[in-house]
C-alpha cells in the first residue's frame, strides 16, 4: 500500500513538473505607458521647482482678520516696494500679509526699519520658505 501511494504522488510530481511556465503573457492598457511618461514629466517639475527654493527670510507686514485692511495693505506695498514679491494667506481666522525673498536676515531688517513707519501696526522679520529668482524655464506635460 506504501509503494501505491508513493508511485502514485511520483507520477504527480511529474505531471506538475512537466508543466511549460516559460511563457507569460500580459495584456496591459496602452494607457498606463502615456500615465508613467505624464507622472516622470510631473516628476522633473518638481524637482526643477523645490530646487528653486531655500530657506531665508520674509517680513510680516499685516497680521489681521479684517480682509479689506490685508488687501489695502497689498495695495500699498505694491506701489510703495514694487521690487519686493506680497504673499497674501489666509489661516483662519487671519489674514497674513509677508513680503520680499531675503536670503539673509541683514537684507530683511534693512527694509523692516523702512516699512515700520508706513504700517504702525508693526513690521517683523520672519523665517520662511524663499523663492529665488524664477528662470523661464517651464516644463510641459504631454497629454
Amino acid at each position: 500500500m506504501k509503494t501505491v501511494l508513493f508511485l502514485l504522488s511520483f507520477l504527480a510530481s511529474l505531471h506538475l513538473a512537466a508543466q511549460d511556465t516559460s511563457a507569460v503573457i500580459v495584456h496591459k492598457d496602452p494607457r498606463l505607458d502615456a500615465l508613467v511618461r505624464k507622472q516622470a514629466a510631473i516628476n522633473v517639475a518638481v524637482k526643477k521647482a523645490s530646487s528653486r527654493t531655500m530657506r531665508g527670510f520674509r517680513l510680516l507686514v499685516i497680521n489681521t482678520n479684517n480682509r479689506d485692511e490685508a488687501i489695502a495693505a497689498k495695495t500699498k506695498l505694491y506701489t510703495l516696494y514694487p521690487e519686493l514679491k506680497a504673499y497674501l494667506a489666509y489661516q483662519s481666522p487671519y489674514y497674513k500679509l509677508k513680503a520680499g525673498n531675503f536670503p539673509t536676515r541683514a537684507e530683511a531688517e534693512s527694509y523692516k526699519r523702512t516699512m515700520s513707519v508706513l504700517f504702525p501696526k508693526g513690521v517683523f522679520v520672519i523665517s520662511d520658505i524663499i523663492e529665488l529668482k524664477a528662470e523661464k524655464d517651464a516644463v510641459e506635460v504631454e497629454d
